[in-house]
């Protein structure tokens, strides 16, 4: 047991995901008025969708972040609340809008437009030693979108870290494609690091996936690599371990995938559990996440995942 508060503190970038799919999603400038199949309107934000999944897990879970004093924010506080999320440090911005990103989803890829609103609001300011130290770990999503976060974010994992929190870092796309900001220091407090493939080889800045696993399994103690349908990688001192995922059900977008593997991985390791099985509960979750439409829509619940659940007396 833990006398914190909570288990996991995320910082939000809170965002609805506005999502076109049609087999043709391309716009035609020019005035060229195109139909689409179908849309949703739904939570979106990597740092919001792992809040999701991590309380459904049964993890206690408070989220940081801004919303615009709109119906778009008040939608995203309602999933979070419905999801078990403890949302009393979301607020509302007076000066801002809500942020919002277009999905244009075509087959199984798809484009992201995202304006910004809210979303990146946060500032060193807003993060006490008191609220850190209120939970067992920090989940640090998207770090290059925290623009008003990223000239501290090194001194925010130290704190972190230094109040006796373990920490995670997913840093998600840099839509500058800077991708340092003096990675390998930061890097030094980081528990577990969650990129995908493609952010792997940016992060590390290395030619060739193998490269750039040695480089970054030099400067954490645990990395953990997505792979899509392909599952997730592992790599802790010397031990390799690998997890494949059956494939999504047709119908879903992959939207909020990665965050919830992230979740569910995380649930398991601050479960005490094996690698092998904190990675197949992420492959489980991040399955369920591209199965629906949207990030949360199908992420799975506590009950559905037998190695989380208590132990009989």
């Amino acid at each position: 047991m833990t006398d914190k508060q909570y288990d996991v503190l995320v910082f939000a970038d809170a965002c609805v995901d506005l999502i076109l799919r049609d087999d043709d999603v391309q716009p035609q400038f020019g005035q060229v008025e195109k139909l689409v199949e179908d849309y949703a309107l739904v939570m979106g934000g990597s740092g919001c969708i792992f809040a999701a999944q991590a309380a459904k897990l049964g993890l206690r879970v408070a989220i940081l972040g801004r919303v615009g004093t709109d119906a778009l924010g008040q939608l995203i506080i309602d999933e979070l609340v419905a999801a078990g999320v403890d949302t009393r440090y979301l607020t509302t911005h007076p000066q801002l809008r809500t942020g919002i990103t277009v999905h244009l989803a075509q087959g199984e890829d798809r484009a992201m437009l995202t304006h910004l609103g809210a979303l990146n609001a946060l500032t060193r300011a807003d993060i006490s030693d008191p609220l850190l130290a209120s939970a067992r770990h920090l989940h640090y999503g998207s770090l290059y979108l925290h623009s008003g976060l990223l000239p501290d974010w090194i001194d925010i994992l130290r704190r972190a870290r230094q109040l006796g929190l373990t920490t995670s870092l997913d840093t998600n796309w840099d839509p500058a494609e800077v991708w340092d900001y003096d990675l390998a220091s930061g890097l030094r407090y980081v528990d577990v690091l969650l990129p995908n493939e493609q952010e792997a080889l940016h992060l590390s800045g290395r030619v060739g996936f193998a490269a750039a696993v040695a480089w970054l399994r030099a400067q954490v103690p645990l990395l953990v690599i997505k792979r899509d349908a392909q599952g997730a990688v592992a790599w802790q001192a010397k031990r390799e371990i690998r997890q494949a995922v059956e494939p999504a059900p047709a119908g879903g977008d992959g939207i909020g995938a990665g965050d919830s593997f992230a979740a569910g991985f995380l649930a398991g390791w601050l479960g005490g559990l094996p690698l092998e099985t904190s990675l197949a509960i992420g492959c489980q979750c991040g399955r369920g996440a591209a199965s629906a439409v949207g990030g949360a829509a199908g992420q799975p619940l506590l009950a559905a995942i037998p190695a989380l659940q208590p132990s009989p007396l």
